[in-house]
């Protein structure tokens, strides 16, 4: 009886591996985690199996308006004097390989609709730092503007998954709670942030 062949690995097969494992190292090391997963999670985005949509009328509840947030200047706002405007809410981190991915279809979206003075944009940063979320915009060449809470969003906002997209239309109504990432930058989403 033959002994079995023993196969040892090829210098070629190690250098592989080799390489891989110092890309993966190079990855965790400089924590790009999320930047290069979020790219792979654009890709899945691109192919428009995960668009979002509205809620059925039954879902639809009252919005609340009672929250407090801050710009990038320090400014801080209620959110009580945006009632009778369509509000896009995000809540999203830069260490979120999801809220990395659909970020620039959101910036797309919203160049498209910056214009319109009843749709308002909430990007906001779940970063401990807001100085973490500037920066981050900033280098990305985003074109929204971020804001962070100073006061606990309403319950039923509030979840444990980030993103977290909420639309609120100028009726006052939440039409849109998606959690997850998701496509918004299409022609039908941005027909429902227009209507009246």
């Amino acid at each position: 009886m033959k002994k079995p062949l023993k196969v040892l690995p090829k210098k070629r097969d190690l250098v592989e591996l080799g390489v891989v494992l110092l890309i993966f190292s190079v990855i965790y090391f400089t924590g790009s985690q999320a930047e290069v997963f979020g790219k792979v999670q654009q890709a899945v985005l691109a192919t428009g199996i995960i668009n979002a949509g509205e809620l059925d009328d039954i879902a639809k509840k009252d919005a609340e308006y009672d929250f407090m947030l801050v710009d990038e200047n320090g400014t801080e706002f209620n959110a009580e004097s945006l009632r009778g405007k369509t509000i896009f809410i995000n809540i999203w981190a830069t260490w979120c390989a999801p809220c990395v991915a659909e970020m620039p279809g959101i910036n797309s979206l919203y160049n498209d609709l910056k214009n319109e003075e009843d749709i308002v944009f909430l990007m906001i940063s779940h970063d401990k730092e807001f100085q973490t979320a500037k920066n981050w915009v900033a280098r990305k060449g985003f074109d929204f503007p971020i804001y962070q809470l100073t006061t606990p969003l309403p319950d039923m906002y509030e979840t444990n998954v980030i993103p977290t997209t909420v639309v609120i239309s100028s009726k006052e109504k939440v039409i849109v709670k998606h959690t997850g990432m998701a496509n918004y930058n299409t022609n039908r989403f941005k027909r429902l942030l227009m209507r009246k």
